[in-house]
Parts: C-alpha cells; structure tokens; sequence
C-alpha cells in the first residue's frame, strides 16, 4: 500500500534540470571557466544545491563568487532562459493534481528555496500540495536519504509506504536507499541518467496508474 506521493520538482515537474545545467556553464563561463556540456550535466543535473557550489569550489579555486552571489547570478541566467519556453511537463503537473485529491503529495527538491517557491506558482500548485523541501532545509543532498525521510516524518508515514517521482540517478538512489518505492521519468529527449534502480521507469508520468503499480509492483 501507497500512502503517499513525493514529486522531485526539476526534470520530474518542471523541464528546468537542463537549463539549470545551461546557466551554471554561463555563469563559469562569465568568469573564464568553461565547462564541457558533459561536466555540466555531471556537476548539477539532480544535484542539490548544497552540494554544487562546493564541487565548483574544489574543482575550480579561483573561481571568486560566494554562495549567494553564485547563486542570484545563476538565478538571472535561469530566468532569461525560462522566458524562452514553457517549462511546465503537463502529463506530469497533471498527475500530481490527480494524486493530491485522494493522497498526500509533497515536492522534496534539491534546488533553493526561492527557486522551489517560483516553480511551484508556476505550476500553480500550492494549494495542492501539503509542504515542500528545498535545499535549505535538508544536508547532505541527494543521493543522501534525508531529504525523502525528513518528508515522510513530515507526512506521518512509514518510509516504505511512500512512493517517491524522480528523474535523476541521484535522485533515485536518494529514494530507494530511503526504503520507498520510486518512479523514475526517464524522458528520451533528455540526458540519459542510470536510473536502473527504480521500480519502474516511464517515458511520460501520465501513464502512471496507481492500480497498475500496485498489482505490479506491491505485493
């Protein structure tokens, strides 16, 4: 049994994990570093927040912004970007929507605060949702369990009766070593993330069933 539905926010929700991905590179890029699009996508796609800005620390000393001025700089480029498209992945906000009217739901995502809270008016969801997690309120990140059993304390339910929407590898392996069932949205015009993990892998959360799920997966 199923008590509740934990959505991942960006590439599970929201199309934005490649322009995060895009605006991190500009953002390097501004200051003379450049990034190839492979160490990029390694460096931030399904990573939390928390734990970028100390890999680009490591990786690149010199690199002079502190946490919140590297963070509002990529926060300027991310806007830019997501003017030019609509973000929003439909089937999947529309699953969420389905779910919430019977279930629980929650987002636990790696991104800051700020980020989340715009994400979720956007998708115009807040009133569907009980709570979300950014990455101010959990450390380490994924692929650390705690973000996903810090929302299940919060939810008042056993880790192993919630099931958990991700994209990333991290991001699975996040909720799997958190004892939940997870549903990995493994979209084919995207980066390919090893999501092998999962108990199910789709190409689009609308052909999501929780009957299906439960007759083939839960016993």
């Amino acid at each position: 049994m199923i008590d509740a539905y934990i959505f991942d926010m960006d590439g599970t929700l929201l199309d934005s994990e490649i322009l995060w991905v895009e605006s991190v590179g500009k953002c390097l890029e501004d200051f003379g570093i450049r990034l190839s699009r492979e160490e990029a996508i390694e460096i931030v796609y399904g990573i939390s927040w928390c734990d970028i800005y100390p890999e680009l620390r490591g990786r690149f000393p010199g690199f002079g912004l502190g946490y919140e001025q590297f963070v509002s700089a990529v926060d300027g480029i991310f806007a830019k970007l997501q003017h030019t498209r609509d973000i929003r992945i439909h089937s999947s906000i529309e699953l969420l929507l389905q779910l919430a009217r019977e279930y629980p739901v929650c987002i636990v995502s790696g991104s800051h605060e700020s980020a989340v809270s715009h994400g979720i008016d956007l998708m115009n969801v807040g009133q569907d949702i009980r709570f979300y997690l950014s990455a101010a309120d959990f450390e380490p990140g994924k692929p650390a369990p705690t973000c996903f059993l810090m929302a299940a304390e919060r939810l008042e339910t056993d880790a192993g009766r919630c099931l958990v929407f991700e994209d990333s590898r991290v991001g699975v392996q996040a909720a799997k070593a958190a004892g939940m069932h997870c549903v990995a949205l493994s979209r084919p015009d995207r980066p390919v993330q090893d999501v092998s993990m999962a108990d199910l892998v789709l190409e689009d959360l609308g052909e999501f069933s929780v009957d299906d799920y439960l007759s083939g997966v839960v016993t």
